[in-house]
């Protein structure tokens, strides 16, 4: 794994904003903007495979990073060392729809500190596997090897996790401790384009949120919302977000329905509004370059950019979100 540079001074305070900030900011104007003094607080090696595709954060800041083609996961301190936590293994002639390469996608962190990471690789490997400290990284639930499993959460209350399938369209839940996985949502709205220029890639993101399981689909450029019905099925899909080109993953800045979310091959973070209005926050001025995911931790806003298009400068910036969102 080739040396990430040690961060800054000014780099490290950026990455541990959520820690330190603890005085009320002052009141911000309508027209301020949202996000403020972003940073690249860490760059990766791109040739190593070091594409961070997700993110989970820790407790005291640092960030658990989804390093995709290297097939590793990451972890940043707040010191600014990168180390790796965990190698997913090598498999024998992987054949992952779309990118034929065997990768790590999504990345979910229980109260416990076990992580749990997608793994997709056309073959049985594929699937949820899970990530304690000290120990090699098990599968415990397998999916279809002709499927791309991409974003991971986890709904700890229901001791489930949900696996958003971009090739097969499908959400899958699958127990939390292990075992068979079922399809719990699948259909047209989840589903990738049929036709070119589509991506191949439907459902990406996957986010638990107010009793609802929330999917992106980067295909269609929507962000949805499923709710969770007192039986634990499906409920009717919701478009809650559209005209969103290149949608990756995303994440809720507050107990409201407002969500920021990376659009990837467009290098923006943007604002989805409860009713669906879209602002951007960043762009590639910023330092983004292919946004893959977002991650908030107070008034800390954490954005891996992995460099799939535009080849350089695979990164980790943080920003600041001058106020909470509201529950809109």
């Amino acid at each position: 794994m080739p040396r990430i540079p040690r961060l800054t001074g000014a780099a490290v305070a950026a990455l541990t904003l959520g820690l330190v900030m603890t005085a009320p900011a002052a009141p911000a104007a309508e027209d301020d903007p949202l996000v403020t003094d972003a940073r690249v607080v860490a760059r990766f090696g791109l040739a190593a495979g070091q594409t961070p595709e997700n993110i989970a954060l820790e407790p005291d800041g640092s960030a658990d990073l989804t390093f995709a083609f290297a097939r590793r996961v990451a972890h940043v301190t707040v010191d600014g060392t990168t180390t790796s936590r965990a190698q997913l293994p090598e498999v024998a002639d992987p054949d992952t729809p779309v990118v034929h390469s065997a990768v790590v996608t999504g990345i979910a962190r229980a109260h416990d500190g076990t992580l749990y990471v997608a793994y997709a690789t056309g073959t049985r490997e594929t699937g949820v596997w899970r990530v304690s400290p000290g120990t090699a990284p098990v599968q415990i639930a397998q999916l279809p090897p002709d499927g791309f499993p991409n974003g991971l959460a986890l709904d700890e209350r229901r001791g489930v996790l949900y696996a958003a399938d971009s090739v097969r369209g499908t959400v899958w839940r699958v127990p939390q401790a292990g075992g068979a996985a079922t399809a719990w949502a699948t259909g047209p709205a989840l589903a990738p384009l049929p036709a070119p220029p589509a991506s191949g890639l439907g459902a990406n993101g996957v986010k638990v949120h107010r009793d609802a399981v929330w999917v992106s689909n980067t295909d269609r450029g929507t962000l949805l919302r499923l709710p969770v019905l007192p039986d634990g099925s499906a409920g009717p899909v919701e478009t809650r977000g559209d005209g969103l080109g290149g949608i990756d993953d995303f994440a809720f800045p507050g107990h409201g329905r407002s969500a920021l979310a990376a659009l990837g091959s467009v290098g923006k973070l943007v604002l989805v509004g409860p009713d669906g209005t879209v602002t951007t926050l960043l762009t590639a001025q910023d330092g983004l370059s292919d946004p893959t995911s977002v991650a908030v931790r107070g008034r800390t806003v954490y954005v891996p950019s992995a460099a799939f298009t535009t080849r350089r400068d695979p990164n980790l910036l943080v920003a600041h979100l001058r106020h909470l969102i509201g529950r809109g």
